[in-house]
């Protein structure tokens, strides 16, 4: 059973940064992608980026430039290191992992912008 577990939510000041955390364990073979999604209250989950096994990373257009994701595939970790917060980045965020074809999602960090 593969089980993804987030870190590093929190509140932060406008123009802050945080580091989010997930980690993969269990039976895991190969992890074709990993992810980030947000939603924020009333709102639809949405896609925030992603990185392939092999290939570049993608990124929303609102986040493009402040957000930077990273995997470690030995770990089989996936990071998002956000710069310069804003307050409509506040949002539940959760990472998504595509492993053996099938999709997880992680139980979700809340990441809070505020002054």
């Amino acid at each position: 059973q593969v089980q993804l577990v987030e870190s590093g939510g929190g509140l932060v000041q406008p123009g802050g940064s945080l580091r989010l955390s997930c980690a993969a364990s269990g039976n895991i073979f190969s992890i074709a992608l990993m992810g980030w999604f947000r939603q924020a209250p009333g709102k639809q989950r949405e896609l925030v980026a992603t990185i392939p096994s092999a290939g570049n990373p993608g990124y929303a257009s609102s986040v493009k430039g402040r957000f930077t994701i990273s995997r470690d595939s030995a770990k089989s970790t996936v990071y998002l290191q956000m710069n310069n917060l804003k307050p409509e980045d506040t949002a539940v965020y959760y990472c998504k992992m595509v492993i053996e074809y099938k999709d997880y999602w992680g139980q979700g960090t809340q990441v809070t912008v505020s002054s």
